[in-house]
């Protein structure tokens, strides 16, 4: 199953990566988001590893392998969990000085298991929505700290 999300983000690409890759934010725009721990190589680069810890209705953890990392362009990063293995690709493009782009490209390569190959087959629908959600609480995150930013200024 392979999808595609976008939102435009009104930032500049510069602080819209900055905002979306720092791990001190997570928490505010992806519910649930507990932890992420770096277990694995040089942090934020090929082949680096990390946990990242989800408490919702029930813990998830799942390992994150970066694949690749040419930001503020493009991340590609592989994700484990015991039920699936996808792969993320994250893309930022300008638009205008102050707009950005943001795409995300999802494809699971893997489901363990009877019920999540049943739920990818009969709500693949519920995949993409998730990534849209968290896409558009980022949106409305990022655009949040540049009103007040410019509040803070007056």
């Amino acid at each position: 199953m392979k999808y595609t999300c976008i939102v435009e983000i009104s930032l500049p690409i510069t602080e819209v990566v900055e905002l979306w890759s720092n791990k001190d934010y997570f928490s505010r725009w992806q519910d649930g988001f507990d932890n992420i721990e770096h277990i694995a190589g040089t942090p934020n680069t090929e082949g680096s590893k990390s946990k990242i810890t989800f408490n919702g209705k029930q813990k998830i953890e799942l390992v994150e392998t970066i694949i690749s990392s040419r930001l503020p362009e493009e991340k590609v990063a592989l994700y484990e969990h015991k039920h699936m293995i996808n792969t993320q690709t994250s893309r930022f493009q300008e638009i205008e000085p102050t707009k950005t782009l943001y795409t995300s490209e999802v494809e699971y390569i893997k489901f363990n298991g009877f019920m999540i190959k049943l739920m990818a087959v009969l709500f693949p629908d519920k995949f993409k929505g998730q990534s849209q959600k968290w896409m558009n609480q980022f949106k409305e995150f990022a655009e949040s700290t540049k009103t007040k930013l410019d509040c803070s200024a007056i």
